[in-house]
């Protein structure tokens, strides 16, 4: 993990995001009147110079206000406010009688096609506990005030992604927002965000700030997978205010385009109240992420989309309060790799699960564990440092590489083995896909 892992006191919320329930209005302490903005200072006697420096300082702040007003404008048609109903049975004091409830979840979403197709978040559309999805989705969008019944057309639960269709919306209605690009060379830190969606129920509302981070590694999805893949992500983070509610919703660049799905927070008041709260601290999923999955939500009707796997179990494992997470080599000191004689960055193999396309295409697992501070090591294994011409330091990093492959499809996987590099082409099977 390229990231130290963060103190009890801050609670990642993701599941009460988007799902957060609200039985009443929102209470009038959310209502606050913003006083008129102060007229600008004079310049006084800074002279011509100093003059022109609180102009050019008016202009810029202008144009910032009429980029943002204008993305908005443009983006809002295509926001879907999305509420869903679900049926829970409650214990009573009687012996084997349970009291019918219907709980009712919140959450945002968007159109990324003229075919009405919805992206948002599973958790948003999810049943309790995570599983399977919600007896009933509503979604509205922008200046109406029915809502119309949508379904299901695939979910992603390891990526946190799902995608749903509207019945009986007239077309004229299904307003797009383009995707943008949230690889390393287009997103990156400082530039403009703009989140919008539907917090504590106040559906359509924006936020504005920075890309505080274009790859930030945090747990996102949920993962049935034996091996514990599809949990831990490159996600982008922000300090444009997301709270419960904002789930599915875009964030939007400069141009309007949409860099990612926001999908979680870190909420340090939410380790005291129980209730999550945005400081400055969100996550979203980077939108190229959902663009590869599009293809395969569209084709899963109504089903389950997993992460590929190609069958390999990291070797680097670090510990952190009771929790365990796999790291890549650039998680460890300098010192520590001469003496173990490990590359400066890579992900460390640490076993091969048998019969898998990478045990068919040869690659080694370690058979040398060994502690370190802070977690533990296996030895004597392949460090995979590339796949397809990109770098790999973690396995997020790999997973990235397999997001558009298909069954059939292969991956050249360059591995670091007894000082060699050798490229590993490995095929996946229909089994990396259940």
């Amino acid at each position: 993990m390229n990231q130290p892992l963060l103190g009890a006191a801050l609670v990642l919320v993701g599941m009460g995001l988007g799902a957060t329930l609200l039985r009443d209005q929102v209470p009038s302490a959310f209502a606050q009147t913003v006083p008129p903005a102060a007229p600008l200072a004079a310049p006084g006697r800074a002279g011509t110079a100093g003059t022109s420096a609180v102009q050019a300082e008016a202009q810029a702040r202008l144009q910032n206000e009429r980029n943002t007003v204008e993305v908005v404008r443009r983006a809002g048609p295509g926001l879907v406010f999305i509420t869903t109903q679900q049926r829970v049975l409650l214990p009573t004091p009687f012996p084997d009688l349970f009291a019918a409830q219907v709980q009712q979840g919140l959450g945002s979403g968007f159109f990324v096609n003229a075919q009405g197709d919805i992206l948002t978040n599973y958790h948003v559309v999810a049943g309790p506990g995570g599983e399977g999805t919600a007896d009933r989705i509503l979604v509205r969008v922008l200046g109406q005030e029915e809502s119309v019944p949508a379904r299901v057309i695939g979910v992603a639960p390891q990526y946190d992604l799902a995608l749903i269709r509207p019945e009986g919306l007239r077309p004229a209605l299904i307003r797009p927002i383009p995707l943008g690009d949230s690889g390393s060379g287009a997103l990156a830190a400082g530039q403009k965000a703009i989140a919008m969606g539907a917090p504590f129920g106040l559906d359509f509302s924006v936020s504005e700030g920075i890309v505080s981070s274009a790859r930030r590694q945090v747990p996102i999805g949920f993962s049935q997978s034996p091996i514990g893949e599809g949990i831990t992500q490159n996600a982008v983070q922000t300090d444009a205010a997301i709270n419960p509610g904002n789930s599915g919703g875009p964030l939007l660049d400069s141009s309007g385009r949409v860099i990612g799905v926001n999908t979680q927070i870190y909420s340090p008041s939410g380790a005291v109240t129980g209730g999550a709260q945005s400081a400055g601290v969100g996550f979203a999923i980077p939108v190229n992420t959902a663009r590869s999955l599009l293809p395969r939500l569209q084709r899963a009707q109504g089903g389950v989309v997993t992460a590929p796997r190609v069958g390999l179990v990291p070797g680097l494992i670090v510990e952190g309060r009771g929790q365990t997470a796999a790291a890549g080599l650039s998680a460890l000191i300098g010192e520590v790799k001469r003496d173990l004689g490990l590359p400066p960055a890579g992900l460390l193999v640490g076993r091969v699960v048998p019969d898998s396309p990478a045990a068919r295409a040869g690659l080694r697992g370690g058979g040398r564990a060994q502690a370190i501070a802070g977690g533990w090591l296996v030895l004597g294994g392949d460090v995979i440092v590339g796949a397809d011409g990109e770098p790999v330091d973690t396995l997020e990093d790999l997973q990235a590489a397999l997001l558009d492959k298909e069954p059939g499809d292969r991956v050249t996987l360059r591995a670091l083995r007894g000082g060699q590099l050798l490229d590993v082409p490995v095929t996946l099977d229909a089994a990396s896909f259940q």
